[in-house]
């Protein structure tokens, strides 16, 4: 059967496959090259072998494909007592390397997925976006069965065998890398693993726990049939170089192990040819012309808002007719050049459903220009605190698939990428919505990153008053935690009906204040009162259900709501180590996990926040002159 499988998807594919090649009878069980020199490999479209031994997948060719395969078939056959196939193992090392025209690409791929006819099982290290196949990143490994729909994926990385704590890898960075794909037969268990190589030449140890175990009965799918085995590639949406530097295979009725590369005898990785931010980063250089056409000339018509780093300009690309939002960074800007350089390389190389994409970037005498992904329906904040009379209100699900993207977005920040990144100005004004009304994160101008297991750098408080954690104004130290504690608040602010109002500084930092709608509004009169207090005191008496938005009319789910907005007092929670993980975050929200009751002890926002010995007034005399004014922290569109 000859497979019918898209070329132009993003991705390296290991594949194992029912093909029409050359006829040939299976012969070999086991195999290894340690480079492709005088490799008998079966060749098409742009793949190659380099003199040296490389084998080379892609280039910088576009909308390209290539495939490269053992040039004998495998032979399958299924155990007649219990129909399972025999066992197989294999290794491969390989790089992606970015070129200097790579662009960002977000789109996905434009093609079919392949045919249900198919019998397919490939593994992906898949390095773009692509919502329709529902991946989870732009840099995971996952599980195809005849299609391009991953069966299992996770983010690209390992588990330390010293530590067991999980280290993320980037696919795309250049760097040499090395995947095995274990199959048990009687067991139906594929297991695959991922692992730096540190060196070449150097020998890489495989991890003992795998990136992936999943259960999954080939038999079905790898017919007795000759089966084939290889690599594809392409070169759509971006332009990469591909390699595949070594690679081993062996099967057996029982236990496979594919035999060892030799790392001293593996082709060498050529360097990348990249300077400065684009060797960290590489996103696209638009032209300052084509942005000057594409906003009309940044006239006030385009203008879609204003923050602390410049004006947000609507434009639609001359040559795509790609409508996309820019970012002009002014002059008088006090945070300009330092905060641009943080903004692309933060931006640059993050690519999730729920952020939003920086497409590329200009630079001009100075001018600092940045280019993204234009989101139709702009801001949360103008759909929750509107008037009623010309705007609808966001019904349940909407503001539940908000929460649950937000949460998705921080988990990829905080957890999924090779970095930690602090996004630090969490608010509902920082999250836009898409054509389907799901939520994308955006504005990085005050992001900072640190490597995985280092303390992030002490400096200045940034953020937007009202979500800004206790001891992140003692401390200045911007974490993990500082963010989870303003998603705290974004989501009691999204499940109620009040914004903030103002910051009271007679109370401590990150105190929520609101004003009940009227006289007749539960009967608060215009007291002012703290958002996170109001609802903890509601939670306290059985009623945390009457801080649902009343614009909802009733019309939410009870459990779901009760859920969100306990969720939201754990979040906030004055003591850091009280608050959940993004990960546990999002376990509660997916339903994985039952989410705990919070504790009596959650005592009112106000007493825990900061010591009763601290000279509070002298504090936020010293805090209020070296803190910017909201408006100039939040960056906001």
């Amino acid at each position: 059967m000859l497979l019918k499988f898209p070329s132009f998807r993003f991705s390296l594919l290991l594949l194992l496959l029912i093909l029409k090649l050359a006829a040939s009878s299976p012969t070999e069980k086991e195999f290894t090259f340690n480079g492709f020199s005088g490799a008998n490999l079966t060749l098409d479209g742009i793949a190659t072998v380099s003199s040296d031994g490389l084998l080379i997948l892609t280039n910088t060719s576009e909308k390209q494909k290539s495939h490269a395969f053992h040039p004998s078939p495998l032979s399958f056959r299924r155990n007649l007592s219990d129909g399972s196939i025999p066992s197989f193992s294999t290794t491969f090392a390989f790089a992606i390397v970015p070129t200097e025209n790579a662009g960002i690409g977000g789109h996905g791929s434009p093609f079919n997925n392949g045919d249900a006819a198919n019998h397919v099982v490939a593994i992906e290290l898949d390095t773009i976006l692509n919502i329709e196949f529902k991946d989870i990143n732009d840099n995971h490994v996952g599980i195809d069965v005849n299609g391009l729909r991953s069966e299992e994926s996770r983010p690209a990385g390992y588990y330390a065998d010293d530590t067991g704590e999980f280290r993320n890898l980037t696919l795309i960075s250049g760097k040499a890398m090395q995947v095995w794909v274990d199959y048990n037969g009687p067991d139906a268990k594929l297991k695959v693993t991922l692992s730096p190589i540190n060196a070449i030449g150097t020998p890489t140890m495989k991890p003992t726990k795998p990136l992936m175990s999943f259960t999954v009965n080939l038999s079905a799918v790898l017919l007795d049939l000759p089966v084939h085995v290889g690599f594809s590639a392409g070169t759509y949406p971006l332009l990469t170089f591909q390699y595949v530097l070594g690679w081993s295979f062996a099967m057996n009725v029982g236990q496979a192990h594919a035999p060892p590369l030799n790392y001293s005898k593996l082709p060498a990785i050529p360097r990348m040819n990249l300077k400065g931010l684009e060797l960290e980063f590489g996103p696209h250089r638009f032209s300052y012309r084509d942005l000057f056409r594409a906003t009309n000339g940044f006239r006030e018509r385009e203008l879609l808002g204003a923050g602390g780093f410049g004006k947000v300009y609507r434009g639609t690309l001359p040559t795509s007719r790609a409508e996309v939002a820019v970012k002009r960074v002014s002059h008088e800007s006090r945070q300009g050049m330092r905060q641009f350089v943080a903004e692309i390389v933060s931006m640059g190389r993050l690519r999730h459903r729920n952020i939003v994409q920086l497409l590329g970037y200009c630079r001009r005498k100075g001018e600092l220009l940045l280019v993204y992904d234009f989101v139709p329906n702009g801001s949360l904040d103008k759909y929750l605190h509107y008037d009623r009379a010309h705007k609808p209100a966001l019904g349940w699900s909407q503001r539940f698939r908000i929460v649950k993207g937000v949460a998705a977005g921080l988990l990829y920040l905080h957890e999924e990428w090779e970095q930690v990144v602090v996004h630090r100005d969490i608010k509902a004004s920082n999250v836009l919505l898409d054509g389907e009304m799901n939520a994308r994160l955006g504005d990085f101008g005050l992001a900072r990153l640190y490597d995985h297991g280092t303390d992030p750098q002490t400096t200045h408080v940034v953020g937007t008053t009202g979500y800004i954690a206790p001891e992140l104004a003692r401390t200045s130290r911007a974490t993990t935690a500082t963010d989870v504690f303003a998603f705290g608040v974004f989501i009691l602010e999204l499940e109620d009906e009040y914004r903030v109002v103002r910051f009271n500084i007679s109370y401590p930092t990150g105190c929520l204040w609101a004003e009940a709608g009227g006289a007749t509004d539960r009967g608060l009169a215009r007291e002012q009162f703290l958002l996170v207090d109001w609802v903890t005191e509601n939670w306290r008496k059985g009623s945390i259900l009457d801080t649902v938005d009343a614009g909802l009319g009733g019309e939410y789910a009870r459990e779901e709501a009760e859920m969100v907005l306990k969720l939201g007092l754990m979040c906030s929670h004055p003591q850091p180590a009280a608050r959940p993980s993004m990960r546990l975050v999002v376990q509660y929200l997916e339903g994985h996990v039952p989410l705990p009751e919070p504790s009596p002890a959650y005592l009112c926002f106000t007493k825990l926040s900061f010591p009763h010995n601290v000279g509070f007034d002298d504090y936020v005399a010293s805090y209020s002159s070296s803190v910017p004014s909201a408006s100039t922290l939040s960056g906001g569109r």
